[in-house]
């Protein structure tokens, strides 16, 4: 069961699965409204929520993630695999067990995710995966105008993005709103187009309502923008002898 429980952590956030064909997922049933579930928290995710997760335990449970995401929780800076070290354990729980409930699609990971029936261990786990540093070599915009395609991501993200994700990308625990800092810019650009055009199911209804408009060309900006981010005194600590850029 542990090695199931972190299968699943690991492959949460796999953009791929995501863009798999989500007629081949399991889905709720009556589901009509993204709206209905994003504040309803009952069941197995509401007992996994309360319980209190043990890093030292949840460090074993995360093992097997390495394969993928890396020891350390930085994924990969491709934005095949996100960097999931610093997460919100509200956030890794709630999309587990959405998963689970068929109200995100992800048939990769769903074979995993249905077999987790103790919400110790995904507790656990999640809370050694926010108890990692977030590492600051992640994958970044690396395009000719990166300077002003951070400066116009950063006035849109100003705008409209920083009442939730806060200043610094942190994020809020109690809202379900994940940390974006140090997460691979081509990770955040895929998973917007994703919610953009309908294709994550459980993405919150007033994020929904906020990226509707944005073109293709101001979520390439924004992503920018938010890769960039770093949280004071969750970052990594640079290694030692290591150059300074």
């Amino acid at each position: 069961m542990k090695t199931l429980i972190a299968l699943a952590i690991a492959a949460a956030l796999v953009p791929g699965a995501a863009l798999a064909d989500p007629r081949k997922a399991p889905k709720a049933a009556g589901i009509e409204s993204r709206d209905y579930q994003w504040a309803r928290m009952e069941g197995e995710l509401k007992e996994a929520l309360a319980k209190k997760g043990d890093v030292k335990r949840g460090k074993d449970t995360y093992e097997v993630c390495g394969a993928c995401h890396l020891p350390n929780g930085a994924g990969r800076p491709d934005g095949t695999f996100p960097q999931l070290a610093g997460q919100h354990t509200t956030v890794l729980i709630k999309q587990m067990a959405d998963i689970r409930m068929g109200l995100r699609d992800n048939p990769t990971m769903y074979p995993f995710a249905k077999e987790m029936t103790d919400p110790q261990d995904l507790a656990d786990t999640s809370a050694y995966i926010e108890s990692l540093c977030i590492p600051t070599d992640h994958g970044k915009y690396e395009g000719k105008d990166a300077a002003v395609q951070i400066a116009r991501g950063k006035e849109l993200y100003e705008k409209q993005c920083l009442e939730c994700h806060g200043k610094n990308g942190e994020g809020d625990k109690a809202k379900f709103y994940p940390v974006i800092a140090g997460q691979h810019y081509k990770y955040l650009l895929r998973q917007m187009n994703e919610i953009r055009d309908g294709h994550r199911r459980n993405a919150n209804p007033d994020m929904v309502k906020v990226i509707k408009p944005y073109t293709n060309d101001q979520l390439v900006a924004i992503s920018a923008y938010q890769a960039s981010l770093s949280m004071p005194g969750s970052m990594c600590k640079p290694k030692a002898g290591a150059k300074k850029k």
